[in-house]
């Protein structure tokens, strides 16, 4: 079990940027479905209360994650829940997907 000491960690997006091509990151979305159709960071996973049991029956949980959401608040305390679901490696992705698509409006996926 993860100790009340552990915690994620934060991740800018110039940061998720880099790492997305190599794959060695999974990415999750926790923004509502219909937000999460219109456009998404690619290969991200689309994490809801309805999806979780699954993603958390299927997940690597030694993989690095990194929880987007609208504006990098949310996903904070996503992050938190996946730290205490023994994730080793979990990140909150500063600013979320509004950021993310100011700053690279060419790599969303619809």
């Amino acid at each position: 079990m993860a100790s009340s000491e552990e915690s994620f960690k934060h991740m800018q997006i110039s940061e998720l940027h880099k790492v997305l091509a190599d794959e060695s990151h999974v990415v999750v979305d926790i923004r509502d479905p219909a937000s999460f159709q219109s456009g998404h960071i690619p290969n991200a996973i689309h994490l809801s209360n309805e999806s979780l049991a699954d993603f958390l029956r299927d997940a690597d949980f030694d993989a690095p994650v990194v929880v987007c959401c609208y504006h990098g608040i949310s996903s904070q305390q996503a992050a938190q829940f996946l730290i205490s679901q023994d994730f080793t490696e979990v990140y909150s992705l500063d600013g979320g997907f509004t950021d993310w698509q100011l700053q690279h409006p060419d790599v969303v996926t619809c």
